[in-house]
């Protein structure tokens, strides 16, 4: 790792495509050493034969396999206590279907999940390295693919999951955005919103760019077909991120059939938890039930939770690092973040749903020092065990789940 790393720092030596491949596999073989250990310990703790490759296809993938095997249900589950049970419905249906057709050539819909996660982990990395590159230049850009093949998160490139998949398009579609390509929006948003929950936070994206571009168009020309589709892709954004629960109620016959099976998710933490969905209240309610689970009081848990919102913001708005990223990346990573603030109650798959943001890397990648660089890309690497270890060597418990 640390020969390729430091050739991709020369910068010269390796066609960028290539480059990026070779720390890629690199990264990826590390990956796959950590999940063969993982399967090793949860083999000695459950007593069962390891197998590795169901250790890739625990917990979410399972419904994804599900989904392609069984489609949607038109009848919704329901509880001992007449409420509506976790379903399909919470996931969405381009990776399942997708994997299952490369599954078809593979021979299981399993082979063809890790197949799509591979190529698609691949596919964002290459593309986050390009995106990148045209900002801070390319030797950051390929530090920040160097951390972002070996973050904490590496190993949802091996597992099926949907997450990888969804980074290729939504780093397709900054890009895109960053050129003012905007014409592939139009194929990229269906993809997203299709794929996993997070295309309403893009739509707020467009909303904020062309609320940029309009201060800015005396030295930034906005010329009217670019108004026509920013706003025609932010209406479609807002159309696709809405529609799932649309046709979700269209095919159970109740209108809040969607809700209703994400709710069902949260009442695993939260027994009592609102029967109907309300802005912002996941996070309020995640306060005061973990630090009170701590030995704190609530009140400690909602000042945690605007200190943390004030601190976030105050990073995003004055971090030198971060503002070299431009205008676009930082309300990108400010209307993501805000979109989990509205819709999720923040557990264990926190790790996980904050993996969008991994354009940032780019400002953890700009300070030149060798001794930062390697300490960044340890701390990965020691971050990636520690997820891998508690999520999938033990994930045993209510908090040890990816």
């Amino acid at each position: 790792m640390a020969e390729l790393t430091g050739r991709a720092t020369a910068g010269v030596r390796l066609a960028p495509l290539a480059r990026i491949a070779l720390i890629y596999v690199a990264a990826r073989v590390v990956t796959f050493a950590l999940l063969a250990i993982a399967a090793q310990v949860a083999a000695h703790n459950s007593g069962d034969p390891a197998d590795l490759g169901q250790l890739l296809l625990r917990w979410d993938a399972q419904w994804y396999w599900y989904v392609a095997v069984n489609g949607y249900p038109s009848d919704l589950p329901l509880t001992d206590s007449g409420l509506v049970a976790e379903n399909q419905w919470a996931f969405m249906p381009v990776y399942a279907y997708l994997s299952a057709l490369v599954g078809a050539v593979m021979g299981s819909w399993g082979a063809g999940a890790v197949v799509v996660s591979l190529a698609a982990g691949f596919g964002a990395t290459y593309v986050l390295y390009r995106m990148l590159s045209e900002r801070i230049g390319e030797v950051a850009a390929t530090w920040a693919a160097v951390f972002f093949a070996c973050g904490p998160l590496a190993a949802l490139f091996h597992v099926g999951y949907a997450e990888s998949l969804f980074l290729l398009w939504l780093f397709l579609a900054l890009w895109a955005l960053l050129r003012r390509r905007y014409g592939w929006l139009y194929l990229l948003i269906p993809l997203m919103g299709y794929t996993r929950p997070g295309v309403l936070a893009f739509a707020l994206l467009l909303a904020l760019h062309g609320i940029v571009r309009w201060f800015q168009r005396r030295t930034d020309p906005l010329p009217v077909r670019d108004v026509v589709h920013i706003v025609a892709t932010g209406l479609l954004a807002v159309a696709v991120g809405f529609s799932w629960q649309v046709l979700a109620g269209i095919a159970t016959g109740d209108p809040g059939a969607y809700l209703a099976t994400e709710l069902a998710w949260r009442r695993n933490w939260i027994a009592d938890a609102q029967p109907a969905f309300v802005p912002f209240d996941g996070f309020v309610q995640a306060a005061a039930f973990w630090f009170t689970s701590w030995g704190m009081t609530a009140v400690v848990g909602y000042v945690a939770l605007i200190v943390g919102v004030v601190g976030i913001a105050a990073l995003l708005l004055f971090e030198p690092h971060v503002r070299r990223l431009g205008s676009d990346l930082r309300l990108w990573a400010a209307s993501y973040l805000l979109y989990l603030l509205a819709v999720f109650f923040p557990q264990s798959s926190i790790f996980r749903l904050l993996v969008p943001l991994s354009p940032l890397w780019g400002a953890v990648a700009l300070p030149r020092s060798r001794t930062w660089r390697a300490g960044v890309l340890t701390a990965c690497l020691v971050g990636q065990w520690w997820w891998i270890y508690n999520m999938y060597a033990l994930g045993n418990t209510y908090w040890q789940i990816p």
